[in-house]
C-alpha cells in the first residue's frame, strides 16, 4: 500500500479482484484455479494454505484460541514446545479479497491516490496488531579479511496476525507439502531432491 504498487497494479488492471501473496521462499506456490475458485466461492477476505507440519517447521501453525481459529506465530509462543502440538504450519501463502482488505484498512480504490490517507490507515490497523522483536546478527566487513559481527534489533509484523482481526474473515486449506514447503537454507536441498519437491517445482517453470 504505502509504495504504491497496488495503485499501480489496480491502475493497469482495474477488474482485478483477487491476489495471491506468497513467501518468496515458497517455491511451489502458483496461481492453482482450483484454489482460487475455492477461495472466491468461500467469499473470505483472505484464505491462508497451511500443511501438515513436520518437526524441521519452525514459524508457527494453525491453532484454535479463545475458540476462533487464527494462525499463531512461533514468537508469540510462551514456550518453544507447543509449536510442535500444532498439526498444521502456516505455508505464508495467501489468497487475498482486495476491497475487503482495503476495507479493513477503512479505505476504497479511489483512495490509494491519497499517500497521506493510506498512511494514516497503515499506521491505524499496524496499531491494532502485535509486533514481533527479534535478534539478528549483522556482518560488517572491512575489508583485508577483517570482518565483525554486531547483533542488531529487528521489529516484525506479520501477515499472519492479520487472521486475529475482528470483523475480518478468514479461511484455511491444507494443501500438498510440495506446494507450501518453504526453502530457508542449503542444508534443505538433498530433502528436497529426494522428497520430489525438486522434480515438482520443475513442473512449474523452465530452467535457462
Amino acid at each position: 500500500l504505502r509504495n504504491g504498487v497496488l495503485a499501480r497494479l489496480l491502475a493497469e488492471r482495474p477488474t482485478l479482484r483477487h491476489l495471491l501473496v506468497h513467501n518468496i521462499d515458497t517455491l511451489g506456490a502458483d496461481v492453482d484455479p482450483l484454489l482460487l475458485g475455492q477461495h472466491i466461492r468461500s467469499g473470505k477476505a483472505l484464505t491462508t494454505e497451511v500443511i501438515t507440519r513436520r518437526i524441521d517447521d519452525r514459524g508457527g501453525g494453525l491453532a484454535r484460541v479463545d475458540g476462533q481459529l487464527r494462525l499463531v506465530e512461533g514468537l508469540a509462543l510462551p514456550r518453544e514446545e507447543i509449536e510442535f502440538n500444532l498439526t498444521y504450519y502456516n505455508s505464508a501463502t495467501y489468497w487475498v479479497d482486495i476491497d475487503q482488505l482495503l476495507a479493513a484498512f477503512g479505505l476504497g480504490r479511489a483512495d490509494l491516490a491519497d499517500d497521506d490517507r493510506v498512511a494514516a490507515a497503515v499506521r491505524g490497523l499496524a496499531a491494532r496488531m502485535p509486533t514481533y522483536i527479534t535478534l539478528k546478527d549483522v556482518k560488517k566487513r572491512w575489508g583485508k579479511g577483517q570482518e565483525d559481527v554486531f547483533p542488531v534489533t529487528q521489529f516484525e509484523k506479520l501477515w499472519g496476525d492479520m487472521t486475529t482481526l475482528p470483523g475480518y474473515e478468514c479461511g484455511f486449506v491444507v494443501v500438498p507439502r510440495v506446494r507450501g514447503q518453504q526453502l530457508k537454507e542449503v542444508a534443505q536441498l538433498d530433502g528436497w531432491l529426494r522428497d520430489g519437491s525438486a522434480a515438482y517445482l520443475e513442473t512449474l517453470c523452465a530452467w535457462a
